[in-house]
């Protein structure tokens, strides 16, 4: 069985999902069925005509609607328009970008204005669809360094 401990009160599970290439069937059941609670919206840009179900507004509504869940937007912890364009222009590598990435973390310092029982069970949201290359895998990792007994699942 695989289940985690935090289905027992004993650890914390931080969830990380890229709408990119899943419909909105997906994307709502893989949220339901992990027991999703709370999406935080990474993105810098939410209102894009490409994030199409997942614009901004239409994104509250569907996940309250369908499943209960909460909505919040932290632009904070996304990355800026300069190292994300110097990244999608070719101008850094993607180990550039996690350096520099990295770096925002600690000047932003998200611990300090997230906590443990707000982000159990919470999952992070941006478009890139698998973690690897994203800011997503970056953010659930650096909580892990301050909450070492949170396990991250991408779904």
């Amino acid at each position: 069985m695989t289940e985690d401990m935090s289905s027992h009160g004993c650890g914390l599970t931080l969830y990380t999902i890229g709408f990119g290439q899943k419909s909105a069937r997906r994307f709502f059941s893989l949220l339901a069925e992990a027991g999703v609670r709370r999406v935080v919206d990474i993105r810098l840009n939410n209102v894009s005509q490409l994030a199409g179900f997942t614009k901004r507004d239409d994104l509250a509504f569907f996940l309250e609607r369908i499943g209960g869940m909460e909505y919040e937007h932290r632009p904070e912890l996304a990355p800026t328009k300069d190292i994300l364009d110097s990244y999608k222009k070719k101008r850094i590598d993607w180990q550039e970008y996690e350096n520099r990435f990295r770096q925002l973390m600690m000047e932003r310092s998200p611990e300090t204005f997230l906590s443990p029982d707000t982000m159990n069970h919470a999952c992070l949201l941006c478009s890139e669809p698998k973690p690897d290359r994203c800011h997503r895998r970056l953010v659930a990792e650096y909580c892990r360094s301050y909450w070492p007994q949170l396990t991250i699942r991408h779904l």
